[in-house]
């Protein structure tokens, strides 16, 4: 359960601390390429990696079936995806010189068949489509409270309004997870009980 907890938090923080970077790298007006450019990407990438083990937890706590197996699919594909895209930046900003060149860079990696699609306009949104319909799921077994998907409906849709938004977004996205920590505990007590009752002895007085 630990390590299923710090990837719900872990996740939702590396966007708002993303978002946050951003605005730093921006506040003077030559954000990329450059420290600022790639700590934020390096920080957005990461919250990409750790949205895996956040993805597969909450499915756990679903019944197995084939529309549980489709959606989870689904929703890596598109973190792949997102992952592959923040990849990208981080490269073109090491390689390129200024920002003209950084852009030159990223319209010619664009160029490459079917790259647009995939890594930049309709992949990557399957993973926020599908992370969205795995909190439905959870919010129907009353594992997860309604309020949660339309907060995590608000995290997803207002960066796309403005990235400035990042950090808000991250924001509500940890907090439309949380409520899952106690559903993830119970569910590590079932599937592990020996640690759990490892640490009910080790904090007994």
């Amino acid at each position: 359960m630990k390590r299923a907890a710090f990837f719900v938090i872990a996740g939702p923080a590396c966007i708002v601390g993303y978002g946050l970077v951003r605005l730093w790298g921006r506040s003077d007006g030559t954000y990329g390429p450059g420290f600022d450019w790639q700590a934020a990407h390096l920080v957005g990438l990461a919250g990409m990696v750790f949205f895996v083990p956040v993805v597969l937890a909450l499915a756990g706590l679903l019944r197995p079936s084939r529309w549980r197996t489709s959606v989870v699919a689904v929703t890596l594909v598109g973190l792949a995806a997102t992952m592959v895209q923040f990849g990208a930046d981080i490269v073109e900003g090491l390689l390129a010189a200024d920002r003209a060149e950084m852009s030159a860079l990223g319209a010619d990696f664009k160029d490459l068949p079917s790259v647009e699609v995939v890594v930049y306009d309709v992949v990557p949104q399957l993973f926020f489509l599908g992370l969205l319909v795995l909190a439905g799921m959870l919010a129907a077994r009353r594992l997860l409270p309604w309020w949660s998907v339309a907060l995590l409906l608000a995290g997803i849709v207002l960066p796309v309004v403005t990235l400035d938004l990042l950090p808000l977004g991250g924001l509500c996205m940890l907090v439309a997870l949380v409520p899952t920590l106690p559903a993830l505990r119970r569910d590590a007590a079932r599937t592990h009980p020996e640690t759990v009752i490892g640490s009910s002895l080790l904090e007994s007085p």
